[in-house]
């Protein structure tokens, strides 16, 4: 999937399909999934709907935890190179800074993002409509 010079870089730990990624790529999904179905739960019982919503938060919780980990570690990286300044002024950037370049761009253009956002957008969207039928309808 990857070629060697990516298994090289500082960010194949957060770009390639490691388990730890794959484990909080799962608890962003069924958190997502929790807190779409709690409007359908809470109208079965109410307990349901509770547990699907601490279940859907706590997740949250836990999964934008390690997002915001892995861009602050990002962050951190781009200051010490100083690559902002060093693009914006058009300046020479060597080795280190090409594949810490790469590095970035390989990990912007994560399939699993993709996912998450699609099943964000599909389930809110299918929530939205579920809750106007109880509102409405029922």
């Amino acid at each position: 999937m990857f070629d060697k010079k990516c298994i090289n870089c500082v960010e194949y730990k957060r770009c390639r399909d490691s388990f730890v990624s794959w484990i909080f790529f799962s608890i962003g999904l069924i958190a997502t999934f929790s807190l779409r179905v709690v409007t359908v739960l809470i109208n079965i019982d109410p307990i349901y709907g509770k547990i699907a919503w601490y279940i859907g938060v706590g997740g949250f919780f836990i999964f934008f935890l390690y997002k915001f980990r892995v861009n602050q570690e990002r962050s951190r990286l781009i200051t010490e190179r100083n690559l902002v300044r060093k693009i914006s002024g058009l300046e020479k950037l060597d080795r280190k800074d090409y594949e810490l370049v790469e590095a970035i761009l390989c990990a912007l253009s994560s399939n699993k993002d993709r996912i998450n956002y699609f099943f964000i957008f599909i389930l809110s969207a299918v929530a939205i409509v579920v809750a106007l039928y109880f509102d409405i309808f029922r």
